[in-house]
């Protein structure tokens, strides 16, 4: 069955040490890596960075990058480590990734994303995907030329998609609110701006040829049969953390009845925990 299920790339939490202890609940959802720079994958341990566990199949990468020469490179770098997708985060909010021309700030760049998703097409043969909000506010941060800041109409986003599906990429993972580049830190932005789903639903209705995968405030079975009806995958992020449980209940998205139990995943983890602790990991 083709993938209806991702858990969030969260920074600080799905970490290596996080996504074996999922594997250890359920093998049916994509797992994503924390947000990493291209600029970490370029100047950093790679192996460290970019190693990961057979078991944690199937797992997205997710990077963060400034300028397409550099999505490029890190593409090729992690090429070898067999990542299922790559995807490129075109909407963090936090300041200091916008400060570097990153994230969700490359929302008003559409051609420089476009041009990002060219480039990292030809360092890799997997699928690449794009993570974006449904627009941003960049009063304050975007350069001065712009007569408009507040980019946050469907319009908006409508023309962000088509102008960066235009490079080859057919698969959106959308969080349904928009970004607050000043003023909010992530957490609030998770919050704060409010939740639009049905503009999520029109982009998958006007746009049939795109995979559409809508995230934001998902948390439960109910709630993701209920998108499902209008787009084409979910994300879940927070709530899976908070609740890791919540994943047997997901299952049934695959049509599967989980039963494992707390016991039992504490069994299945406890050889990996074992082998960490005695690496010093």
């Amino acid at each position: 069955m083709e993938n209806i299920l991702s858990i969030a790339p969260m920074v600080d939490k799905t970490d290596r040490h996080f996504r074996n202890f999922v594997r250890m609940i359920t093998d049916k959802p994509m797992l994503y890596t924390e947000m990493i720079t291209a600029k970490a994958i370029l100047n950093g341990n790679v192996d460290y960075i970019l190693g990961f566990n057979e078991i944690e199949h199937p797992i997205t990468l997710q990077i963060a990058a400034t300028t397409p020469e550099d999505a490029y490179e890190a593409v090729l770098k992690a090429e070898r480590f067999n990542y299922d997708e790559i995807n490129i985060n075109v909407g963090c909010p936090s300041d200091k990734v916008s400060g570097n021309m990153m994230g969700a700030y490359l929302m008003a760049f559409p051609e420089v994303v476009a041009e990002m998703v060219t480039r990292m097409k030809r360092a890799t043969n997997k699928p690449i995907t794009v993570k974006h909000r449904i627009g941003i506010d960049g009063k304050n941060i975007l350069p001065d030329y712009f007569e408009r800041t507040l980019l946050d109409q469907y319009e908006d986003m409508e023309n962000f998609v088509k102008i960066v599906s235009s490079s080859g990429v057919n698969k959106f993972i959308v969080h349904a609110r928009i970004a607050i580049l000043e003023g909010l830190d992530p957490k609030q932005n998770r919050e704060i701006p409010p939740i639009r789903y049905e503009e999520v639903y029109r982009l998958k209705k006007e746009n049939p040829n795109l995979l559409i995968e809508i995230n934001g405030g998902i948390k439960t079975l109910e709630d993701a049969r209920n998108h499902l009806n209008h787009v084409d995958s979910i994300m879940i992020g927070r709530e899976i953390y908070d609740n890791p449980m919540i994943l047997v209940e997901l299952d049934k998205l695959y049509g599967v009845e989980n039963k494992i139990t707390r016991k039992e995943i504490v069994e299945k983890m406890l050889p990996y925990v074992e082998a960490m602790e005695s690496r010093g990991e």
